[in-house]
């Protein structure tokens, strides 16, 4: 069979070789044929999705210049609300009763649930692929609206879907003309040189939708049963902005009708909220469709390449199927363990493991980053806090790029985004799922790189992307670092190739062209396609680590402090009085004043995970030389946290400044950062500090609570004060490294396995019992949970790392009974 005949089905390719890989030697040139042939399959059955996390329901492709699609609705029975009836871009307070992806798998699709109580609708979203040709196959999307309990009878909503193209190409609207609207499906066909020819057709429906009917004059000049297209031409910077786009068409339509009819004698509000039909030549079309109660429509895209069209028929068979095999999937691979392997409990975790999945997208654009590398931003002096916010004053930040990348993000309506420390915590279920697709996330994470070793802890492309964030916080700062968590994922991805135990046979023997689970773990069938992987993105790993080592050193020698190694002391730059937003932990207690000689004991332990990573990584590389050098550095780093760190008299790990007496002294606030070396897996299970350190953490008059570990100690000062972000809630990513410790600790040997076994099955519990019931009562995961209460607070559908209540999920029960109820007060 020729290569051409294959490239049809390019998953089936990757089966073939695969196959072929594990029933002969292998030769250099298979090899090679083989790691290209993963890469070019992984991203056809990657290149379409619902990118566009920012709104509620967009497809686009994950290259720069794409077909761009949304989806906008509103309630229209008054003139008043109109405004804040539309939706679009996914928003805090807009009365919704939760939204979110029930199931999603980002190579084939899934369905969303968007309760709209606002509106009075559910409106649900089906969106799945269909692999053919070489422009990332086919898609299809069912659009349906069920009104809810408290809906009236004859509900009316309107609903507007954008097709707009960046780049070169065209996209035409291909039905006659009919001055009226359109009737049946509308046929949009569209070419571009990244995409080749392809075809959307927007049908009608079942011939159960119902439009409104009325008696008023403009009803004939606009039958509702009809189909409105407006099309727009506009630069292409502005694309995105399509709310106001439809706004200012609906406003020359309101304009002529209250000019033709007067205020006396205006049509229903169903029709007034209508556009004009003015189908021609443009980058935009706005295709709308009004209904009377419940209704459904397909978007089906026929890529010009592939072999046959996408149907209605097709698309019903896809939907099925997908919803049958991801669930059957996420039952084999992140299916909830005892007491928690119960039918609500599941649908919980895949739902929320969906919201995930479901968040990532992909962004391009320009960013603003202020390189004028002021003397100021070395924070060296007393009073550096007060010079660098000078500096930036003085300092014009610079476009530079364009930028892409393709990741998670935090949270749809706050945080549209990509944030460098959120993402190593989000990747690490999503590595469970599937390896490829988070190594693909990382490569593009670590592809931002400038030449010194910098990624931007956030990343704001382009000008949809700034829109959501304040001025002062759009400009990123090349002297700022961020916690290096993909350093974590990629420590997950060497402990599963190193557990192979043999298994690879097995794996490959599973594979099928239409399930593709080849393209969920090809990296790991093929030992040569992750050596290559790891090759590939090492000289960047190092770069970014040698840049850690450099920016953000600490001073040891100038004020002579005892110490194993003068070199391994870290100290976050872009330090204020009040917060290190560098850290993460924006808020938590910090020494009073800022002062140069600090020492954060976060950042070292950052820097003895960072290290044994990259350790790791140079030894499966081949680089001994590297791998020997690092694990000094290693050596040297677990050293100095206890030398600079640990107070004996606290019996916790401390940061370290520096005194009126130029005297080098411990300021101790119990939380988070007291454990840190503990919660990253740099003490031995026999450390004789790790009983305080346990002993910290379960005591309720410190850190335990009901609902999870405490962010601050209660008996700190500062707990609970001022915008108390990081000074009381309780934190899913800071539980989640706690508890894994737990369990490690309670699965192994020494002298505090009993009491991290008793720890582990409480805390599990109490944090996965309390996500569970905020997600019941509100819909919605949230940012962080209130430590007394344990109510979810700030940020709403925040599925980022709070998913990782997923893997805490699937980690083991332990027996010893209990779970699954009561409130978590068992003794130890």
């Amino acid at each position: 069979m020729s290569w051409s005949a294959w490239e049809l089905r390019p998953w089936t390719v990757l089966a073939f070789i695969l196959f072929c890989l594990t029933v002969s030697p292998s030769a250099a040139d298979e090899a090679s044929i083989l790691i290209k042939e993963i890469g070019r399959a992984s991203n056809e059955s990657l290149l379409w999705g619902p990118y566009r996390p920012n709104v509620y329901f967009g497809v686009r492709s994950r290259i720069p210049k794409s077909l761009v699609t949304g989806l906008l609705w509103a309630k229209v029975e008054d003139y008043q609300n109109i405004q804040n009836n539309f939706r679009y871009t996914c928003e805090q307070n807009e009365g919704m009763a939760g939204y979110g992806w029930d199931e999603y798998d980002v190579r084939r699709g899934g369905r969303q649930l968007v309760k709209d109580a606002g509106n009075n609708i559910d409106i649900q979203t089906e969106f799945v692929k269909v692999p053919g040709g070489s422009n990332g196959g086919s898609w299809g999307m069912r659009i349906k609206g069920t009104p809810r309990d408290d809906a009236t009878t004859d509900l009316k909503t309107t609903v507007a879907f954008s097709v707009a193209l960046e780049g070169l190409g065209a996209i035409d609207i291909a039905n006659a003309p009919d001055p009226l609207g359109f009737e049946g499906s509308v046929t949009v066909d569209g070419n571009s040189p990244e995409l080749g020819h392809f075809k959307l057709d927007i049908t009608p429906g079942p011939t159960t939708n119902s439009n409104p009917e009325h008696t008023h004059a403009s009803y004939q000049d606009k039958p509702l049963d009809r189909t409105i297209v407006h099309t727009f031409q506009i630069p292409e910077e502005n694309l995105w902005q399509t709310r106001p786009l439809m706004f200012a068409a609906l406003k020359q339509e309101i304009d002529r009708y209250i000019e033709t009819y007067g205020a006396e004698d205006s049509p229903p509000p169903y029709q007034v909220f209508t556009m004009a039909h003015k189908p021609s030549d443009g980058n935009v079309h706005m295709i709308q469709k009004v209904f009377e109660g419940a209704f459904e429509f397909d978007v089906l895209f026929s890529s010009g390449s592939a072999s046959k069209p996408m149907t209605s028929e097709t698309l019903t068979k896809e939907i099925g199927d997908v919803a049958k095999t991801t669930s059957q999937r996420f039952s084999r691979v992140l299916s909830p363990e005892q007491p928690y392997n119960k039918p609500k409990y599941k649908t919980f975790a895949q739902s929320l493991f969906s919201n995930l999945i479901g968040g990532i997208g992909y962004f391009y654009g320009d960013a603003i980053v202020d390189r004028s590398y002021a003397v100021e931003y070395d924070e060296e002096n007393e009073g550096f806090w007060e010079e660098a916010a000078e500096a930036r004053t003085r300092a014009q930040g610079r476009l530079e790029g364009p930028y892409e990348l393709f990741t998670s993000i935090p949270s749809r309506p706050f945080f549209p985004r990509g944030f460098l420390w959120d993402e190593g915590f989000h990747l690490l279920p999503v590595i469970e799922w599937d390896i490829d697709l988070t190594l693909e996330i990382v490569k593009s994470w670590f592809n931002l790189m400038d030449s010194d070793g910098w990624i931007g802890r956030e990343q704001i492309l382009g000008p949809e992307a700034r829109s959501k964030v304040p001025s002062e916080f759009q400009v990123q700062y090349p002297h700022y670092a961020n916690p290096p968590t993909l350093f974590l994922v990629l420590e997950a991805f060497i402990d599963k190739l190193q557990s192979q135990n043999g298994s690879k046979v097995q794996e490959a023997e599973d594979l099928d062209g239409h399930n593709l689970p080849g393209l969920y773990s090809a990296h790991l069938i093929s030992p040569e396609a992750a050596l290559q992987y790891l090759r590939n993105l090492y000289p960047l790993l190092k770069r970014h680590y040698f840049w850690f080592r450099k920016t953000q050193r600490g001073d040891i020698k100038t004020y002579d402090r005892e110490a194993c190694s003068t070199k391994e002391a870290y100290r976050w730059r872009g330090r204020t009085v009040k917060h290190i937003l560098t850290s993460g932990i924006d808020d938590y207690p910090r020494p009073q004043p800022p002062h140069p000689g600090e020492l954060h004991v976060d950042l070292i332990s950052w820097m003895g995970m960072m290290t044994r990573s990259i350790k790791r990584i140079a030894d499966v590389v081949g680089e001994t030389d590297d791998m020997l050098e690092f694990a000094e550095y290693e050596k040297a780093i677990l050293r100095n946290i206890d030398d600079l760190h640990w107070n004996a008299q606290a019996k916790t790990y401390c940061d370290a400044t520096i005194d009126d007496y130029e005297e080098s002294v411990h300021v101790c606030h119990k939380g988070y950062v007291s454990i840190f070396p503990f919660m990253l897996g740099l003490l031995p299970s026999d450390s004789p500090k790790l009983g305080a350190i346990l002993n910290q953490i379960v005591n309720p008059d410190e850190l335990w609570s009901d609902f999870g570990i405490r962010s601050l100690s209660k008996q700190d000062e500062f707990y609970g004060t001022d915008e108390n972000y990081w000074r009381s809630p309780v934190w899913m990513n800071m539980n989640y490294l706690i508890i894994s410790r737990l369990l490690e600790l309670a699965q192994g040997t020494g002298p505090y396995q009993q009491k991290a076994h008793s720890m582990y099955r409480r805390l599990r519990r109490n944090l996965v019992e309390n996500v569970f019931r905020q997600w019941e009562t509100t819909g919605f995961a949230w940012e962080q949970y209130n430590p007394e209460t344990g109510a979810g607070q700030r940020t709403q559908h925040f599925t980022g790392w709070t998913s990782l209540v997923v893997l805490i999920m699937k980690m083991p029960d332990l027996g010893g009974g209990g779970g699954g109820g009561g409130g978590g007060h068992d003794e130890l």
